[in-house]
């Protein structure tokens, strides 16, 4: 086994994306010790990384360990990647300071961009939780994956896009899918397995690019696209309006009767870039409870 030792530039709430992989039944994590096993997977290894905090949210302490003695580097550089680590998130911080969102700020600093384990996994994530309430989207998506993904030493790993591909629409359908999600699940699986869709390749684009590409894709919309981006790829600037999450956010922060509209929602989101991503983690948060 190996251990690495790693030290953020600023202030990291460990914590919260602990509470946010929480949600995900597949995710094996202890809250009170502290760590997440993420599980890695590199061409056809499968591997599990052990990240621990040890450290605050004001002074960021993490350990990063593995039994894989293959592809070390390549595992710390996915670590690093997926809890972005070199996000500066102190200055993410004080851009929204003196803005209508100083309140929610100051009340949940070092909040992070908390990613899914890879682009694939995340993409069918979303698209199976899609148009529906987070119960039965995480009860379904689990669903899936025990089916037909691999479980290696207690942490589940998602099915590969080629395993999906060569699935039939029956097989979801009797995981209680509709008809048309486990077509569309499926059906994209099998662009990505014959490589006309690159997930890899689309995430280095532009959000409008990569926005684009997707919503071409049968069963992906806006609020998919902008969710891939986000928790997928782990853009600074998205900010999805359709979402019914940040709409309630809205509504309670600002007191309102109801609902805002789109374009109170922009308007107001213009003093928050380039860091929208934060400030809709952030509404999220608060009330999340």
């Amino acid at each position: 086994m190996w251990t690495e030792q790693f030290k953020t530039a600023t202030f990291y709430d460990f914590d919260y994306t602990l509470l946010r992989w929480q949600f995900d039944p597949l995710t094996r994590l202890d809250r009170k010790e502290r760590w997440v096993d993420v599980p890695v997977k590199l061409g056809s290894n499968h591997h599990i990384v052990r990240v621990q905090g040890h450290g605050t949210t004001e002074s960021p302490l993490f350990s990063v360990s593995s039994d894989s003695q293959e592809d070390k580097e390549a595992l710390v550089a996915h670590i690093s990647d997926l809890f972005q680590w070199d996000a500066d998130l102190e200055s993410v911080h004080h851009h929204f300071l003196g803005t209508s969102l100083e309140s929610i700020f100051t009340a949940h600093p070092g909040t992070p961009i908390v990613k899914d384990f890879h682009l694939y996994d995340c993409l069918m994530k979303v698209i199976i939780h899609q148009q529906l309430n987070m119960k039965f989207a995480y009860t379904l998506s689990t669903r899936f994956v025990e089916k037909l993904g691999t479980k290696k030493d207690g942490v589940w790993f998602y099915p590969s896009p080629e395993e999906v591909a060569d699935t039939s629409y029956d097989v979801l359908r009797e995981l209680q899918f509709s008809q048309r999600k486990a077509e569309y699940v499926i059906d994209t699986s099998r662009l990505i397995a014959e490589g006309s869709l690159n997930l890899k390749e689309i995430s280095s684009e532009s959000n409008d690019n990569i926005m684009k590409r997707l919503v071409k894709v049968r069963g992906i919309g806006p609020w998919t696209a902008e969710n891939w981006m986000m928790f997928g790829v782990g853009r600074e600037n998205l900010f999805p309006v359709a979402d019914i999450g940040i709409q309630n956010a809205l509504k309670a922060h600002f007191e309102l009767e109801k609902k805002p509209t789109v374009e109170q929602m922009k308007a107001w989101s213009t003093e928050w870039e380039p860091y929208l991503s934060y400030a809709s983690l952030n509404l999220w948060r608060s009330i999340e409870g």
